[in-house]
Parts: structure tokens; C-alpha cells; sequence
């Protein structure tokens, strides 16, 4: 028998859930085409891909929470769908492009792609890979931001892996790292909150930037950069040993039980010999 609460969930509900469930799976087709690219060798073509995934990634959280997904779409798991895409999008195809770009020292590349792989399948499959106060535990495997940057800067190869087995290790060190999208126990100031989330859409613009005019640099992108890396490193390493206890917050509102109960009782007005279940 159909459940109650789903046989009154409307038609376009169902269809905004089932279109962020395919909205979140089409990161897979921009990691899919990354690859293509990087065998290709057509690495800046494979980086503007990796940053489609990314922006999928950033929006999807919302656009689920909006359409209230697990309760118009509960046969498709978000949660899992978002991971597995993060494991193809932010650890596969990073780890690929080092394999084919030469960027780690000669027969180095192998191992360091390995290794990559087996360090963020412990980090994924940690059930506090992402703690209740949102954040990330360990490293969370952004590899497909450190060799855009070891292709960026053209750093020599000992460093690159010296840089790699560095931030493999910090997968199995438990120091809290900032949830870009999920600022709520970064600071209590909606103001502050706010300042970090306009600090990292400046970062992702000069960023874009520095991809638009490769292999040519730019001294004040370069520096937007880099203090946007100090900064998120020193406010993760903060919240570490200094956290937050969260607000006291009220109900929150179900956009969808309100409509429900009111076609209940128009049901009931329609048809009130109707026997109840």
C-alpha cells in the first residue's frame, strides 16, 4: 500500500527531487569527460571540466535540502549518489592526471596515484569523514585542487611528491577542516559566516582566472590565492582545538508537512463517510 505522507507529495515536487538527484549525478559525465581530456593530454580543457563537477558539488547540497529530496525522491540515496561522485571527481581523476602529466618524479607517478587512492578510501569510508558540526576530519581528499595547483606553479617533481605523501598523511590526522558550504559552527556572526563564503567565491574567481590566461600569471590572482589557502588552513586548524557550541535554533519549518495536512482535510471535506485506515 501506498505510503500516506508520499501519495500527497504533488507531481512538481517529485519531478524539482528527481531532477537534483539528475543534476547531482551529472558530476559523473563532467568527471567522465576529465578523463577523456587528461588521456587526451588537453589538461586545461580536463581542469575546466574538474571545476563543472566542483560547482555541481558546491550547489547540490542546497538544491537537495530545498526540494527536500529524501521525502519526494527517498528511492535514491543523495547522500551515497554525492559521495560516490566526490570518489570519482576529487580522488580518481586527480590521481589519473598525475599518472599522465608527468608531474611526480619518474616512476614515482604510479605509486603516488596509489596512494592517493587508498588514503581517501580510508577518508571516504570513515563514518566522521564528516562530523556532526560539519566538518571534514582528515584531509578531505581535494586532489583535484593540488594538482591543478603542481600544474600551475610547475613545481619540480620531488617536490610534488614530497607534497603528496605529505597530504596523504594528513587523511589519518584528525584536525577539523572547513565545510566551504557549511558554515554553521565556523563562527556564530552571520556576518563572518557570510565573509567566508564571500572569501571562497573570490578565491574560485581567480582561480577560473589563472586557468583563463595559462600559461601567463598574475601576481594579484596568485596572492587571492594563496591567503585564501592560509586562511582556511588557520581557521580549520582554530576550530580544531577551539570549537563552537552551536545556537540555540526553534523548529525548522517543513515546507511540505503544511500542504499535506491541508489536503487532508479537503479530502476529509470531500469524502467524510470515507472509513479511516
Amino acid at each position: 500500500m501506498t505510503d500516506e505522507p508520499i501519495f500527497y507529495i504533488s507531481r512538481r515536487r517529485r519531478v524539482a527531487a528527481w531532477s537534483v538527484h539528475l543534476f547531482t549525478a551529472s558530476g559523473g559525465v563532467f568527471g567522465l569527460l576529465s578523463l577523456y581530456a587528461i588521456y587526451h593530454q588537453q589538461y586545461i580543457v580536463a581542469f575546466w571540466l574538474m571545476g563543472a563537477a566542483v560547482i555541481v558539488d558546491s550547489v547540490d547540497g542546497v538544491l537537495a535540502r530545498r526540494a527536500q529530496t529524501k521525502i519526494a525522491a527517498p528511492r535514491v540515496d543523495g547522500g551515497l549518489l554525492d559521495n560516490i561522485l566526490d570518489y570519482v571527481n576529487y580522488v580518481t581523476v586527480p590521481a589519473f592526471f598525475l599518472l599522465v602529466a608527468n608531474l611526480l618524479p619518474p616512476g614515482w607517478a604510479f605509486v603516488g596515484a596509489s596512494v592517493i587512492m587508498l588514503a581517501s578510501a580510508y577518508q571516504f569510508t570513515q563514518p566522521e569523514a564528516k562530523t556532526e558540526d560539519h566538518f571534514f576530519k582528515g584531509f578531505p581528499s581535494y586532489w583535484n585542487f593540488i594538482v591543478f595547483y603542481l600544474f600551475l606553479w610547475q613545481t619540480p617533481p620531488w617536490v610534488n611528491l614530497a607534497i603528496v605523501l605529505i597530504l596523504v598523511v594528513l587523511v589519518f590526522v584528525p584536525i577539523k577542516y572547513v565545510y566551504p558550504s557549511r558554515l554553521d559552527y565556523l563562527t556564530h556572526s552571520r556576518w563572518l559566516r557570510r565573509g567566508m563564503l564571500f572569501a571562497t567565491l573570490l578565491w574560485g574567481g581567480a582561480t577560473a582566472a589563472l586557468l583563463w590566461i595559462y600559461p601567463l600569471t598574475n601576481f594579484v590572482l596568485v596572492t587571492l590565492s594563496i591567503l585564501y589557502i592560509a586562511l582556511y588552513i588557520v581557521l580549520s586548524v582554530y576550530r580544531t582545538f577551539r570549537p563552537i557550541e552551536p545556537l540555540p535554533r526553534g523548529p525548522r519549518r517543513n515546507v511540505i508537512a503544511a500542504p499535506l495536512e491541508r489536503l487532508r482535510k479537503l479530502r476529509q471535506r470531500r469524502w467524510p463517510l470515507r472509513r479511516r485506515r
